[in-house]
């Protein structure tokens, strides 16, 4: 085994590699960019070493500096986690080359398996069933309209060299089709340096079926078992469980099979995973890709296995055989993930940010967390905080537990998807396993809204009294029950102006009679003919976050006259689209001259592996676009400006 790793990664999957490094007697060293100076993942680990600036171009994806602080460390191996550099086939080239092992698979593995063209073509020759479509080296447009027509509609045009959801478009009819490849290519371009394009015939109600396989450098390969990851947004995985509801033995037993034959061929010699659409009309599976890398979601494989998986990947890294035959591995129960993101479900998913004021994760699940209180979730990487793990005896009662597991947990000072995952948790098609690709649209057809009760408003106010009191004078009775002589104050919650008679003891606003007792980290709220509710609260400025049973809600609080001495002093910026984060333009839709509608999307963007569609904010005329596809911009830059029509 390997006296010491370096791990070229970081949040909760570099936290994750450090625990089972120090279950294994391994010296553990991480990197970090300027941005990650203190986080968990540098904290937790033997040693740490800078590597870079903020951009991950110039730090997590820089090769060479990470080949350098392998060699200034002493490291005997490098672990890349996933994302990054997990399946660039220059990492380990160049390692090999500096006399430092690789903690996964083969160059020629991960070659193999980078192209979709290519993983597609080496599938159909070991049998393994494909979607119909095309993918060969005539990428002229003529050839791709007449494979287009071929295959017949609806279809998607997809990028070869990459994946998440960039340069995927769907073409309902011939009339769209050459726009979308146009869209495509420009969008695969700009992400992944590749316009190379596929296009295969769209299954309309697929489901996600990922197989997790594990070959060694002595011939063996075995499977691990199957995952259901059909619940995604944007092509973002957001909730996966093992095994996979409502498959037959008989497609388990094709989709295993067909894992292990592709790995086979390749001489696969580390963790992968082989993902699969399987059509839940016909009940046919076919071959999507290969990730030649550790999943996000490995954690539901090791709840129903008891393994860890990678402890797997540094014992075949270091040549030891697999630990175990196919036989002689086991499945227990039922497990499913749930990935807490920093992200506004309601917003279209827009990546947040912000420093992390509170973060007391629930003691009876597993939790991978990349976060702590203090953490600084900044514009530059994923927007995946932690996941929390729930396994049972069967899937209602792992379904139950992460249920309860997300209503204990506590997250404040960044808008989290946390109430979101909950409502999916909830939901009767969930609960009955009825999964496709298309759950978050059948289920919230006309989004997904998160419940502000009045309470919660209350409760800020509360706190924010506690604080104005202490802030005027002596508050010797902070918490206690008490009436006093009312007085009146206006405060605006959210921009509405309510006065307020009273203290944060005893107060009424808006109609409501409200007696509260504020501590230092919670607020009991007791509401005429209401029952009583405590809540947890955090504040950072005029932003009072109130949270409870898995819900957590920002108000911003002030006096109403400070309130309204903002808005006299804003900008006005209503006809004006400006990025909300740094990022990469992937499209720019509108040109100087142009008569754009209110909410019409001007401008796309990628910013924390999400794509960002901004839309017009009014009626108008392009008076000016400033940035063009492929450009890098920084929060605030003003990319589109409008005049009134």
């Amino acid at each position: 085994m390997f006296p010491s790793v370096l791990i070229a990664n970081r949040g909760e999957i570099a936290c994750r590699i450090v625990r089972t490094c120090r279950r294994l007697g391994i010296r553990s060293i991480a990197v970090f960019s300027e941005a990650d100076r203190d986080a968990p993942h540098v904290r937790a680990a033997d040693d740490a070493v800078a590597i870079g600036p903020a951009e991950a171009a110039r730090s997590y994806l820089d090769v060479d500096a990470i080949v350098a602080a392998a060699r200034m460390t002493g490291a005997a191996a490098v672990h890349p986690g996933y994302g990054f550099l997990s399946e660039r086939a220059a990492l380990p080239l160049a390692l090999v080359a500096a006399g430092i092992a690789w903690v996964g698979p083969s160059v020629a593995a991960i070659e193999a398996m980078g192209s979709k063209r290519a993983a597609k073509a080496l599938a159909r020759d070991v049998g393994v069933p494909c979607v119909p479509g095309y993918d060969g080296d005539d990428q002229s447009d003529r050839r791709l309209a007449e494979e287009a027509a071929r295959i017949s509609y609806p279809l998607l045009i997809k990028a070869s060299a990459g994946g998440g959801g960039r340069g995927m478009r769907r073409v309902d009819a011939e009339n769209g089709l050459a726009e979308a490849i146009t869209a495509a290519r420009a969008e695969a371009t700009a992400a992944f340096g590749n316009g190379e394009l596929l296009i295969e015939r769209l299954i309309t109600r697929p489901r996600h079926i990922e197989v997790q396989i594990a070959g060694d450098r002595h011939g063996n390969v075995v499977h691990l078992g199957d995952r259901e990851c059909s619940i995604q947004r944007s092509y973002q995985k957001l909730i996966e469980e093992a095994p996979a509801p409502r498959l037959t033995s008989a497609q388990r037993a094709t989709l295993h099979a067909a894992a292990v034959s592709l790995a086979r061929a390749i001489g696969y010699d580390s963790l992968g995973t082989v993902e699969f659409v399987l059509d839940e009309d016909s009940g046919a599976p076919f071959f999507l890709e290969m990730n030649t890398r550790l999943q996000v979601e490995h954690t539901v494989t090791e709840a129903i296995t008891g393994l860890d998986l990678v402890e797997w990947q540094l014992r075949i890294a270091a040549g030891e055989p697999l630990p175990l035959t196919q036989e002689a591995i086991g499945f227990r129960g039922h497990a499913i993930e749930a990935r807490l993101n920093a992200e506004e479900p309601a917003e279209d998913y827009r990546p947040a940010t912000g420093t992390v004021l509170r973060f007391d994760p629930p003691g009876d699940l597993r939790v991978d967390a990349g976060i702590a209180a203090g953490s600084v979730v900044g514009p530059w990487y994923d927007s995946l905080l932690a996941k929390l793990i729930a396994h049972g005896d069967d899937r209602e009662q792992a379904r139950m537990r992460l249920v309860a597991g997300l209503a204990a947990l506590t997250v404040a000072g960044v808008a989290t998807n946390q109430g979101f995952l909950r409502d999916v948790l909830g939901a009767g098609a969930f609960i009955d396993a009825r999964l496709t690709t298309r759950f978050l649209a059948d289920t919230f057809p006309d989004g997904w809204r998160p419940p502000v009760p009045d309470e919660t408003r209350l409760a800020a106010l509360a706190v924010w009294l506690a604080g104005h009191a202490t802030a005027s004078g002596p508050w010797g009775t902070l918490g206690a029950w008490r009436l006093v002589r009312p007085a009146r104050i206006y405060a605006t919650v959210d921009d509405e102006e309510i006065p307020v008679i009273g203290d944060a003891a005893a107060f009424e606003a808006g109609g409501w009679h409200v007696r509260a007792a504020v501590t230092g980290d919670s607020v009991l709220l007791d509401i005429a003919d209401a029952p009583r509710h405590r809540y947890a609260w955090a504040r950072q400025d005029e932003t009072i976050w109130v949270m409870r049973d898995g819900g957590a809600w920002p108000h911003v609080v002030r006096h109403a006259g400070d309130a309204a001495l903002t808005r006299a002093g804003g900008a006005d910026n209503s006809r004006r689209i400006a990025a909300p984060m740094p990022g990469l333009i992937t499209s720019v839709d509108v040109v100087a001259g142009a008569h754009v509608a209110a909410g019409a999307v001007c401008v796309t963007m990628e910013a924390m592996k999400v794509v960002l569609r901004l839309p017009a904010p009014a009626d108008g005329i392009v008076a000016g676009v400033h940035v063009a596809a492929g450009d890098t911009i920084a929060g605030g830059t003003v990319l589109v400006e409008l005049t009134p029509a």
